[in-house]
């Protein structure tokens, strides 16, 4: 890539933006991997720095849900957050052996997958059961397990992923499952990202720069998030992932 002003203000943005959705109702990858592959970056090589880049953004998400993530069950923690872990190394193995035709080609689906289940996530909550004990609910950590190996595999619509499982097994409180969402996705973006660094896979100078913004992105956008109506942190989400989607089938 040519690191111009333009690029590395693109980027900023991108990261930026990418932290307050990701700490809203996820999808922030939806900006930063475009704006890596524009910018020049190789498909594969731009997953692997967006990873790095939106990582602290989930931190900061997640630090501005401390309430929500302090009232749930340590043990409950502990066992997603090792699921998370687990998930998270087993999809990055699996990218750094994918052929880079081959994953620029699955790309749009994936996006489409993602942004498809979290518009359908409240409905199908509903056929679930509702919150607690609903007819899902026994999936939720082997259903959190196949979420971290596609997160660890290609980040983008990660958070939506997890905002899907989460309304399906039945947890209705969206500070929750932001909170969730954010821990989970901090987890198994850091260890995805130690394999893909010795892998070889990060760009490491526009990945440092775009962790920088999206860590300030993911502290404003957990503080928006509480003042935000559901319907617009939906909608915001769902037109993300539909344009986003629509731009990469275009490119194949």
């Amino acid at each position: 890539m040519t690191p111009d002003l333009l690029t590395w203000a693109v980027l900023s943005l991108a990261a930026f933006g990418a932290g307050v959705l990701n700490a809203i109702a996820g999808g922030g990858t939806f900006l930063t991997f475009p704006a890596l592959v524009w910018a020049g970056v190789p498909p594969i090589a731009a997953n692997a720095t967006s990873a790095l880049a939106v990582c602290p953004g989930y931190l900061g998400g997640a630090l501005g849900f401390r309430r929500e993530l302090a009232a749930l069950p340590r043990a409950l923690l502990a066992r997603e957050v090792a699921l998370s872990a687990a998930g998270g190394v087993a999809g990055a193995l699996l990218l750094l052996v994918t052929p880079a035709k081959v994953f620029a080609g699955v790309v749009p689906w994936l996006l489409l997958l993602a942004t498809a289940l979290f518009a359908a996530g409240p409905r199908l909550a509903r056929w679930a059961g509702g919150e607690g004990g609903g007819r899902l609910a026994r999936w939720r950590l082997p259903g959190l397990l196949a979420v971290a190996v596609y997160g660890g595999y290609f980040n983008g619509g990660l958070g939506i992923l997890l905002m899907a499982l989460y309304l399906l097994v039945g947890e209705q409180r969206l500070n929750t499952v932001n909170a969730l969402k954010n821990l989970n996705s901090f987890v198994l973006s850091v260890v995805s990202v130690a394999a893909f660094a010795l892998g070889g896979a990060i760009v490491w100078e526009p990945a440092l720069l775009m962790a920088v913004f999206a860590t300030l992105g993911g502290f404003a956008g957990a503080r928006l998030a509480r003042r935000l109506p559901v319907a617009w942190v939906r909608a915001i989400v769902i037109v993300t992932g539909v344009v986003m989607s629509a731009v990469f089938f275009a490119r194949t």
